[in-house]
């Protein structure tokens, strides 16, 4: 929200927070938006931190940012949670102690619960190592033994000390 706030200022906007804020409201009403909130036992602490917003209409959501911040990884981010959320509205992220983020945890319908980040590609010895320990240390702060990484392309399994990691491309993980 501080962003879209600020991002409309710059465009010579006079726009208050507290009008973003309700337009985002709508727009989650109306099921064009979804907001996703922190996963923490604590309601105060899940409505203070950020939410991460994700838009119901791709096509949209390039036309709409095309200028601001499109990028491939953000697209396929946005792809994978609305293939969550047909399954599931209890979606949020996870921040580990450490503050590495892990941009999904769901919970499914039969109670079993599922850790997603989101990778556009892999290649990068830096990325991957990013992505893999952020995704690792929340399965090991929540106990779960396994998490999968979406990207692009990428297909294989990684063994941690902590459960399996499934990198699995994108098609194969909306089927």
């Amino acid at each position: 929200m501080n962003r879209l706030t600020g991002y409309l200022k710059a465009l010579g906007h006079k726009v208050p927070k507290y009008a973003v804020a309700e337009y985002l409201e709508w727009l989650e009403d109306a099921y064009f938006l979804f907001s996703v909130h922190l996963f923490d036992p604590s309601a105060a602490r899940r409505n203070t931190n950020p939410k991460t917003i994700y838009c119901i209409d791709h096509a949209l959501v390039v036309s709409v940012w095309s200028g601001i911040r499109a990028n491939r990884g953000r697209l396929l981010e946005n792809l994978v949670f609305t293939a969550l959320r047909r399954v599931t509205p209890e979606i949020h992220y996870v921040k580990t102690r450490r503050g590495a983020e892990v941009d999904f945890l769901a919970r499914l319908p039969k109670g079993s619960r599922l850790l997603v980040q989101v990778c556009d590609d892999l290649a990068d010895r830096a990325t991957r190592t990013r992505e893999i320990r952020a995704l690792r240390e929340a399965m090991e702060e929540l106990d779960m033994p396994r998490g999968i990484v979406v990207t692009r392309e990428h297909d294989e399994q990684v063994e941690t000390g902590t459960g399996q990691i499934d990198v699995t491309p994108a098609w194969r993980f909306l089927l």
